[in-house]
């Protein structure tokens, strides 16, 4: 298993952020590594909502699903992803800090079937995909423009 942390910080306020991160469909407007996300069930956005995305991984397109297993708004959402190849939780924690909101994201991911023993050597380029997804909602979230799409 490889395990990727990351802490950005937005001037946004934590609802807003919080929110906008919760809707998994928003991942495709701020993470290079991901082509398309979208939502595959209806209803508000909390615990059990599902979502279909495909992800990019050196020149492969991966589609897993993903699930809102946790929801405490607006300082935590915790998501676990399916697919092929591997397993992904993603645990979200939002704070506000000096008027700011803190945004710590940690990524467990997991490899199955034989893909597992490339573990070590890709965990370079995993960690390299997690600082491009944040730096990718860190540059969303201090854009001009709002932040939760219409």
């Amino acid at each position: 298993m490889t395990t990727i942390r990351e802490v950005r910080e937005t001037d946004r306020p934590i609802d807003e952020v919080f929110a906008y991160v919760a809707d998994f469909s928003s991942t495709a407007e701020w993470d290079p590594g991901v082509a398309r996300a979208r939502r595959i069930d209806d209803g508000p956005v909390g615990p059990g909502a599902r979502y279909a995305v495909d992800a990019m991984f050196l020149g492969r397109t991966i589609p897993m699903v993903y699930r809102i297993v946790d929801f405490e708004p607006p300082h935590r959402v915790v998501l676990e992803g399916l697919g092929n190849t591997s397993t992904a939780r993603d645990d979200v924690r939002f704070e506000t800090v000096g008027g700011r909101t803190r945004i710590t994201w940690t990524l467990d991911l997991q490899l199955l079937g034989p893909s597992r023993l490339a573990t070590p050597l890709l965990r370079f380029f995993l960690s390299r995909l997690g600082r491009k997804a944040l730096d990718g909602l860190e540059h969303r979230l201090q854009s001009h423009q709002p932040a939760i799409s219409s």
